[in-house]
């Protein structure tokens, strides 16, 4: 944002510091400056506009003339002058809800002259920024570059009725701007309106049916105050920020009106003579209530300031940023806090400390260590879990990636979520990520597919949140991608499940989703209690490879986990070991054989693992197994060994299996 040195110098009595030094004390004092710059006989101090965020004063040179009157210790002069306007309005006003329009005050004019603005006005304006337009116009944008007020002129003659309503949009309407934009407005945005429909985006821009012209003669000035988050959205939805947008967009202050009309009234006697007031101000309002004074204790302002300050040069520094200060005893302050800054700026104490602090200069606290002893914080016993879980699958060779909690409906669609039934974001920050994500997996298959465009294989995880209208879940989902079959993909990610947790298990599902492979889905269990899936994406999903996917129920994966772990000794005696081949249907499951293995097997089973699966003619299928026993108080002999091996061969006959031996 720029401004005027020659503007500021007007409105601070005798303020003798050079262009540079009023730039560099800016610097240390409110915000960031990024240099002065000639313009003609002007100098220009430019400021980084995202410093001054929580300061909806500082977007008008009245506000900083304020700053650097109080840091150079000179008089503020207030270049709005008050008038007796009496008699009654012909303009009347009818606010539809005051939590998005606080006020609203507008004066009606007659005998305007619309000519080109005078030398020193345009060059004003241009000097800050502005393009001077006419000389009604630039004295709108005057008052707001000068107060942080702005203000919109309406010709008088265009609108229907003295009514001026301030109204939510109907659903569907349709709004012209100054600068002959078409917009499909909805009842999110506020207009202003005249009988016949919107005439202005309220806090954003006028229209064109109702705008300035070389023929206008009466017009109506607006001067009002508009909720801050409304006009926001407003200006975010329709794409289309301006000067006024971002001033109040700061939460200005409603006191301000009216002050406004006054400025411009008097700016408007020069630009336009033999302009005349018809009536009164129109003044709607309904005005927050003023906030209670702040108890400021001093003792406590120097423990958190870190350096001794006096009570009067505390209720000095106060007085010279215009708060009016009250002793409630030698050491407690009782601050009111003005209008201007009482928009979302100060509050509590703690606020006035930055004010303090930043005016007796920052460089002036010694830097000390912290007098509060060090403790370690309480245990979190979810974030080391989740801590475990990273760098478990870190060493199986995934890379963690993050992703936005947010989705479109076509991504919520995709894997079987009603976007109606999710979350909504109120203000997305971009398209298509209005919904709040109820599983990672969207965002998981879109990671998969963009990686696919660059890499033959990858393979990456993600710890986050499900996001549900009544809770959160923390989730793990692994990926793997490659080309080819897949089916090696599935065994990885089967055995990083493993590496997570004892007690996993895997069973196919009977039923699959819409984004699941029909035949390679599993269910995942731990200790017997189903904690997630094990699938491969649906092949339409994904193109030129396969992507396979593990999603876990975190939060229900740490309960399952054990109080303690159980240790065994080593083994003091040698084992024996022996393979079986177990001639199984075409879709028998691995596991399952395997169960009834270790179950014949009985307690002399120290280990049993899967090794290859063969096809045999006619369907059938070789399942190959390593069994190893042992005993822990002795030598098993071979004829034991022999028993357990036959006792399982004959145990399986049993149950319909033929064994290879």
């Amino acid at each position: 944002m720029k401004f005027s040195y020659q503007w500021l110098r007007e409105l601070v009595e005798d303020l003798s510091a050079s262009p540079a030094e009023a730039a560099r004390m800016i610097t240390l004092k409110t915000a960031e400056s990024e240099g002065v710059e000639a313009h003609g006989s002007d100098s220009i101090i430019e400021v980084d506009n995202k410093s001054l965020t929580h300061r909806p004063d500082l977007w008008g040179h009245s506000g900083m003339a304020r700053e650097l009157a109080a840091i150079f210790g000179k008089k503020l002069l207030d270049p709005v002058k008050p008038r007796q306007l009496t008699g009654n309005s012909p303009i009347h006003v009818d606010i539809e809800d005051y939590t998005l329009c606080p006020r609203y005050s507008a004066l009606l004019l007659e005998n305007v002259t619309v000519k080109p603005s005078p030398a020193w006005l345009a060059q004003r304006l241009e000097s800050v920024g502005l393009n001077a337009i006419n000389n009604v116009v630039d004295v709108t944008n005057f008052v707001m570059a000068e107060i942080a007020q702005p203000m919109h002129a309406f010709d008088s003659t265009k609108l229907h009725a003295d009514t001026i309503f301030v109204r939510s949009a109907r659903d569907g309407e349709e709004f012209v701007s100054l600068s002959e934009e078409r917009f499909t407005l909805d009842p999110s945005n506020l207009v202003i309106a005249d009988a016949q429909g919107a005439i202005a985006l309220a806090g954003v821009k006028g229209g064109a049916s109702s705008g300035i012209s070389e023929s206008t003669t009466r017009i109506v000035l607006e001067s009002a105050n508009f909720n801050a988050a409304n006009v926001r959205r407003t200006s975010s939805r329709l794409k289309l920020r301006t000067d006024a947008s971002m001033r109040f967009e700061k939460s200005q202050d409603p006191v301000n009106t009216v002050r406004g009309l006054y400025r411009a009234l008097e700016l408007l006697e020069q630009v336009s003579p033999g302009i005349r007031v018809v009536g009164g101000i129109a003044d709607a309002h309904r005005l927050p209530p003023a906030p209670a004074p702040v108890a400021l204790p001093v003792k406590w302002l120097e423990r958190k300031l870190g350096r001794p300050i006096s009570t009067a040069e505390v209720r000095a520094i106060l007085e010279s940023l215009e708060f009016r200060v009250e002793e409630l005893d030698e050491e407690t302050l009782s601050v009111f806090v003005p209008s201007w800054r009482a928009t979302k700026d100060i509050s509590i104490r703690e606020d006035l400390v930055e004010e303090v602090g930043r005016m007796v200069g920052y460089d002036s606290i010694t830097p000390t260590a912290p007098l509060a002893p060090a403790r370690v914080p309480p245990a979190s016993p979810a974030r080391l879990f989740h801590h475990r879980m990273r760098e478990m699958a870190a060493a199986q060779g995934f890379t963690e990636v993050y992703n936005y909690s947010f989705l479109s409906d076509e991504q919520a669609r995709e894997f079987g979520f009603d976007p109606a039934a999710l979350v909504q974001v109120a203000n997305p920050i971009a398209a298509g990520q209005n919904l709040l994500r109820p599983s990672l997996l969207p965002l998981i298959a879109k990671n998969l597919a963009d990686n696919a465009r660059h890499f033959d294989s990858f393979r990456f995880c993600e710890i986050g949140r499900e996001i549900h209208p009544d809770r959160e879940i923390a989730h793990f989902a692994a990926a793997i991608y490659s080309k080819g079959d897949g089916a090696a993909a599935l065994s990885e990610l089967k055995r990083l499940a493993e590496c997570l947790s004892s007690g996993i298990d895997f069973l196919p599902v009977s039923e699959t989703r819409s984004y699941e492979h029909p035949h390679r889905t599993a269910e995942v269990l731990c200790h017997r209690t189903p904690i997630g899936r094990l699938f491969e994406l649906h092949p339409s999903m994904i193109e030129g490879g396969r992507g396979s996917v593990l999603d876990l129920d975190l939060e229900l994966l740490e309960k399952l986990q054990p109080l303690s772990l159980r240790y065994q000794p080593l083994r003091r005696f040698p084992v024996s070991a022996f393979d079986l081949s177990v001639v199984a249907p075409a879709r028998a499951l691995i596991g399952k054989v395997q169960t009834q293995l270790a179950g014949l097997a009985g307690a002399d089973l120290v280990s049993i693992s899967f090794l290859r699966d063969f096809g045999l003619p006619g369907g059938e299928r070789s399942l190959s197994y390593r069994l190893t026993v042992g005993a822990s108080e002795r030598t098993l002999s071979s004829d034991e060994v022999a028993a357990i091996r036959n006792r399982i061969i004959e145990g399986m006959r049993a149950h319909g299996y033929e064994l290879k031996v």
